[in-house]
Parts: structure tokens; sequence; C-alpha cells
């Protein structure tokens, strides 16, 4: 495991917007997931947040924040978001689209500006855990340090 936090670009847009937020690192596993770092970390898997990413019909890519024990409705995600449909990218269109490596792709400091979508229910949560930019490495916040920065569309696509 890291020592040291990485300085991803996550990182510098978090630290340039001067909002609070911790590191946490984890011995990252291929397929482990968020019930490994939730685990890891000894928190529950509801509060580690998923970066996912879609693209619609036309393959314009964007990104959903999803609890880690939930998963999207493509389906809900597409009538909300106005799309003919909705699906999930592969892991290289995905990593294309953002400039991460999956397993470690952070909605802050994308590649690309993207619309954001967010489950409703995060803003529920007294603290979240979410990919700071690297494979093994989570930082957490309150969801109004996710909202102020982000201002993603809150939406409910959880199935």
């Amino acid at each position: 495991m890291r020592k040291k936090p990485p300085v991803t670009p996550a990182v510098r847009a978090l630290r340039a917007a001067k909002l609070p937020f911790d590191d946490h690192l984890y011995d990252y596993e291929e397929r482990g997931g968020t019930a490994l770092s939730a685990r890891s970390l000894g928190v529950e898997e509801h509060r580690v947040i998923k970066t996912l990413v879609f693209e619609d019909d036309q393959k314009r890519p964007l990104i959903v924040l999803m609890h880690g024990d939930l998963e999207v409705s493509a389906r809900s995600l597409a009538r909300v978001a106005g799309l003919r449909s909705a699906a999930p990218c592969l892991p290289l269109v995905a990593e294309k689209h953002t400039g991460y490596k999956v397993g470690g792709t952070s909605p802050f400091g994308l590649r690309k500006s993207i619309p954001i979508f967010a489950e409703g229910s995060i803003r529920d949560l007294e603290r979240l855990f979410i990919n700071g930019g690297a494979r093994g490495y989570l930082v957490s916040m309150t969801p109004l340090v996710l909202d102020q920065l982000l201002q993603p569309h809150w939406v409910e696509v959880s199935r």
C-alpha cells in the first residue's frame, strides 16, 4: 500500500476549490469494487459512492454517482435525463472520456466536461467516500462538498 496519497487531477480540483476532504488509502484488488474498499476502510458499503460512466444513444458520456451497494437503472437514467437510451461504457471508452483508469475513476478533475447525475439519497449521508482519481485511493467529504464542486443533477435512478 502507498504511504502517501497521490496528487491526482481530482485532488488538484478539490484543493483548487479549497473544499475540505480526507485521504483514505487501501490495497486495491482487481474486481474488488466498493465491497473491498468499504471493508478495508471499515465503513458501510452504502457510504462508498461509485463513479460510473454511461453513454447515451449518440455515444455522449454522462457520469452517474451511485451508492456502492445499489445499481443504476439505465432505463430510469435515460428517462430522467431526457435521453432515448443510456448504457454503461466499455472500460476503454470510459477511460478515454474521463482520463482515469477504471477502478480509479473520480468525478473530480475530469478530462472534459461531462454531465453528472447523482442518486438523491447520497445527500442524506453524513459523510461519503468516493474515488480520488487512483486505484486504492478514496477521499471522504460531506455531501455538501460534493454538491458545491460538482453541482450534479440529483436524481432517483437506483434499482
